[in-house]
């Protein structure tokens, strides 16, 4: 149930940050700037549900994990990423009025979306490594 609970949470947080950073890259241009806040309830709920059940995962074999490579770099990036997609939500916040006036994203906002959008892809790798390294 754990795992269900934890890949369900990957899958919505990875996949809302994607469709958000997807928008302020050019795409899906019908989906208006202001109403990408709708997303971020979603991914902070998706979050508490990883930090949740990854911590049931983790108490099954800490001594294994704390030494897994993949495990350590998953752990730091979730929170980069965690910390990227708030400092993306702020800006969002604050400067999407402003993008829908001028039809274009801030340098500020791309370089947030960009980053955020890399250390999720690297988290989901790391993910995949810590569960397929670790059964060796």
């Amino acid at each position: 149930m754990a795992l269900t609970v934890h890949a369900f949470g990957t899958a919505l947080v990875i996949g809302f940050v994607l469709i958000i950073g997807l928008r302020l890259l050019g795409w899906f241009e019908l989906i208006p700037y202001s109403l990408l806040n709708r997303l971020f309830p979603v991914i902070w709920v998706a979050l508490v549900l990883q930090l949740l059940s990854g911590f049931a995962l983790w108490s099954t074999k800490p001594t294994q994990y704390v030494v897994d490579v993949a495990f350590l770099l998953k752990f730091s990036l979730v929170i980069v990423g965690t910390i990227l997609t708030l400092s993306l939500y702020r800006t969002v916040k604050r400067e999407a009025a402003s993008w829908e006036a001028k039809g274009a994203v801030s340098s500020r906002g791309v370089q947030f979306v960009a980053a955020a959008l890399v250390v999720w892809c690297v988290v989901l790798v790391a993910s995949r490594l810590t569960a397929h390294l670790g059964a060796i």
